[in-house]
């Protein structure tokens, strides 16, 4: 047990004289008073204060790198998190992009039925006046059997939308500007590029793109 005078117990504890009286008011420091003058009574307390301070910076450093772990770890769970959202956020994109294609196609295949369909009524009417008709009606016929499109619905097997094609090429941002800038203004005109919705998809298995890029 040690008796010191409020100063020199603020040194050995390493901290204010505001502080040890908040310490006596709250009855976890004793004291006592001689000669009209307070002194501390410190049980169980050794060392010097420089020993004491040394051991509480100690005990702080201790709680501070368990902080820091701490957020450390947080901020791994939450990389984490972030990164499977990315991944499934991709995927449904992905998912998106060919459910569009797939109708795409189903679509092109109506139209090809529809296409037949109309070829053999021409066919047909035409077998029943070929004999009558004359032979510039047998040329007009033909002419118009040739005109029916024939959709070719393989056009899609291996489409690649041009945002990806351009992103996994590393090109500039504005390398990359300049090249959807220009399939922008040729794509109504251009067979080679698909428009689905605001999209554009080309093929490099079946044509080839070395005029725009």
């Amino acid at each position: 047990m040690q008796k010191m005078n409020l100063t020199d117990a603020a040194e050995h504890l390493g901290i204010s004289k505001e502080a040890i009286h908040n310490r006596i008011r709250r009855g976890s420091l004793k004291s006592t008073l001689e000669d009209g003058v307070k002194f501390v009574v410190l049980e169980g307390e050794n060392g010097s204060p420089k020993t004491n301070r040394a051991q509480t910076n100690k005990t702080l450093t201790v709680l501070d790198n368990r902080y820091y772990k701490f957020l450390e770890e947080q901020n791994i769970t939450l990389q984490a998190k972030v990164d499977k959202l990315e991944d499934e956020t991709k995927m449904l994109r992905d998912q998106k992009e060919q459910m569009l294609i797939q109708e795409k196609i189903k679509i092109e295949e109506i139209y090809l039925q529809k296409d037949e369909q109309l070829k053999n009524i021409l066919h047909s009417l035409s077998g029943k006046f070929i004999h009558n008709a004359p032979q510039e009606e047998s040329t007009k016929e033909t002419h118009v059997e040739a005109e029916i499109e024939v959709m070719d619905t393989t056009r899609y097997s291996e489409l690649v939308s041009l945002k990806k094609y351009l992103k996994k090429n590393f090109l500039k941002k504005s390398e990359q500007e300049k090249i959807k800038e220009k399939v922008k203004r040729i794509a109504a005109n251009d067979h080679r590029i698909v428009v689905i919705g605001k999209k554009f998809y080309i093929n490099f298995a079946k044509y080839d793109y070395s005029d725009i890029f």
